[in-house]
């Protein structure tokens, strides 16, 4: 893109929170201060600690903050779900509302985006190393395992499938039809991305993990759950049942993505 592109870009970040308190208003107040930020949507899943107040309070000290709340509690992928209907911008990412992600580093997440190579980025854990507290190693086995999988069905060379950082094109991730729960949004949009042909890019992030002890939500059941979902979003679900209508995409020619706009491509739900 060129530079009044780049200037006009608009981010939407998405911040599912569920008993998030201590650190809500840390990640907000970050996010306030990024580079081509339109908006904040704070969807709360029935947090039974502060966090709607938190972010009710924040939506109204901020214009560009808006918090929505889930009468159940209903997992990561329903707040996402309902937050990502709310977005306008033309990238929407995923932010989570712990501090184990650092919004400032949003900035060269979406600059693959912002520049007219991707329709789709990755903040990776795993690839040229930054700042990441050393956990779990059954989580990391976990991951990897998940990663390869995944890999193996998608046909993407990605290193880190169970990020919390994911970006996309708005028009791309507001057409998706979303139908798993829990922590399923991972594995299913990564498929389903696959099966559009989008142009997926990764950028290494920091990672400042958290344990249980301190608030760690996701355990070996949700990992299980996964890989359940690899298959069935891989194997058994098609490209019409992915989208609500067809996206369009940044053009697939090499030459295309270094001029001043990309072409988008329409694709064809089909198959």
């Amino acid at each position: 893109m060129n530079d009044s592109k780049n200037r006009d870009a608009s981010l939407s970040v998405v911040i599912p929170a569920y008993n998030e308190e201590t650190t809500l208003a840390t990640i907000v107040e970050t996010l306030l201060t990024i580079p081509h930020l339109l908006e904040v949507i704070i969807v709360d899943d029935c947090s039974t600690d502060g966090t709607r107040k938190i972010a009710e309070h924040l939506a109204h000290q901020h214009l560009q903050v808006n918090a929505l709340s889930l009468t159940k509690n209903s997992g990561k992928t329903a707040a996402l779900k309902t937050g990502i209907a709310a977005t306008s911008g033309d990238i929407v990412i995923v932010q989570d509302a712990d501090l184990e992600y650092d919004p400032r580093e949003i900035a060269a997440v979406i600059a693959p985006i912002v520049q007219g190579h991707a329709d789709v980025v990755y903040g990776s854990r795993f690839l040229v190393r930054k700042a990441t507290r050393v956990l779990y190693f059954y989580h990391y086995l976990a991951n990897r395992t998940l990663t390869f999988l995944s890999n193996l069905l998608t046909n993407l060379n990605m290193t880190d499938v169970e990020t919390g950082y994911k970006a996309f094109r708005g028009n791309i991730i507001r057409n998706m039809l979303i139908g798993s729960s829990g922590f399923g949004f991972e594995i299913e949009v990564t498929a389903k991305i696959a099966k559009l042909g989008c142009a997926v890019y990764e950028v290494p992030i920091s990672y400042y993990g958290r344990t249980y002890q301190e608030g760690k939500k996701i355990g070996f059941s949700d990992g299980l759950a996964a890989l359940c979902l690899i298959f069935r979003y891989n194997l058994f679900c098609s490209l019409r049942s992915s989208y609500k209508q067809a996206p369009t995409l940044i053009a697939q020619n090499p030459i295309a993505t270094r001029v001043a706009t990309p072409t988008a491509l329409p694709v064809r739900l089909d198959t």
